[in-house]
Formats: C-alpha cells, structure tokens, sequence
C-alpha cells in the first residue's frame, strides 16, 4: 500500500512539473484563446490583462486605455507534448508582428502584441524565436519581450467567448455568441492578413 501511494505521488509530481505557462497578448484575446485551445498539449487558455498598473481592471478600463494591460492569454501546456518554443512560434505566426499599432481592425494599445517572459529562460527561448520570425519575414518584428508580471483573468463571459450560447447584439443583428465571435473574426480581417503574412506556415488557418 505505501508503494502504491508513493508511485501516485511520484507521478503526480512527475505531471505537476511538466506543466508550464505561456503569456502572449496577440490583439483580440478571444482570437488567440480560440486559436490555442487547438493546440494538442494545451490543457487550459485563460483571457485577461496583463502588463499594467492597475489593480484587477475590468475591460472598459482596459479598452478605454490608460492602464497600460495589454489584452492576454495565459496558457497552461505539458511541455512534455509540446514546448515553450513551439507555443511561441505557433504565436508568431498567428498575428502580424510587424504592427506595432495594434492588430488587424483592433487598433490601441492594449492590442499590441507581446511575450511576458518568466524568467531568463523563457526570456532567451523568446528572443530566438522572435529572431526566426524576423527572419522568415523579411522585416522588422516588433513585439516585444517583456517581464512577466501579474496576470488578471478576464471577466467571466470572456471566457471561451468563441464558443458560447447566448444571445449577444450585433451589427448583424441578435446572434449567438460563437456565431457573432465568427462575424467579427472574419469582418476584422485577422485570418485574411495572417495568411498573407505567413502563406503556409500559419497554422490556425481553415482549422
């Protein structure tokens, strides 16, 4: 019996150490966390704020500016089916680096992109794929890396907003909410301008 019990902890342990996490921003939060919740390794993806000031901030003070959050993912993988580089180079090639004013229709700066490194590895896994990604492109990549500090999850109906029921207000018209996530993702240009950023290396397209 203390065998077995010590076998269990030792692969819970085991498990508990192969969990990592990963904090983007990439534009429109729903965007990013609908894309890597694809991503097989992946167990959870999280949409907040991170990289300001203030304390627990709500969407309108984000939106509105001032806060200096940027819209983020944190994202909760087993490095043991896939690894930090791999998320971030899945990252890269599911924005436009090269747009330091925002991303696609989303314009301001809480839709800037961003990698929130924790810690010197992380850190340095992050400035060689974002040499990659300059490279591959031909230009100048201009997320930048920066401290991972406190990251705050977004309000409740945030969450996994690509795929939820209820009835929501569009332009369009009333909708429900996956199908309007699918009207803006698409009037917003974000897939349109990714391929043509990445052609076959953008890996979210048409999935």
């Amino acid at each position: 019996m203390m065998k077995l019990a010590l076998a269990l902890v030792m692969t819970a342990g085991a498990a508990e150490a192969a969990t990592e996490k990963a904090y983007v921003a990439g534009g429109c939060f729903w965007c990013v966390e609908a894309d890597f919740e694809k991503v097989k390794g992946v167990s959870e993806v999280v949409s907040g704020y991170t990289g300001g000031t203030t304390e627990n901030p709500t969407y309108k003070q984000v939106s509105n500016g001032g806060t200096g959050h940027y819209e983020a993912v944190e994202i909760t993988f087993d490095n043991a089916q896939v690894s930090y580089e791999q998320i971030l180079m899945l990252f890269f090639r599911s924005v436009n680096p090269t747009d330091a004013g925002g991303q696609f229709c989303d314009r301001g700066d809480s839709y800037r992109t961003a990698i929130f490194a924790d810690g010197p590895e992380q850190r340095a896994v992050a400035e060689r794929v974002k040499g990659q990604a300059a490279q591959l492109l031909g230009k100048t990549v201009v997320t930048p890396i920066l401290p991972a500090g406190r990251f705050w999850p977004a309000e409740e109906y945030h969450q996994d907003y690509y795929k939820g029921t209820n009835i929501v207000l569009t332009r369009f018209g009333p909708r429900q909410q996956a199908t309007a996530y699918k009207l803006y993702r698409d009037a917003c240009g974000r897939d349109q301008r990714v391929q043509e950023l990445w052609g076959p290396e953008a890996p979210f397209i048409g999935h």
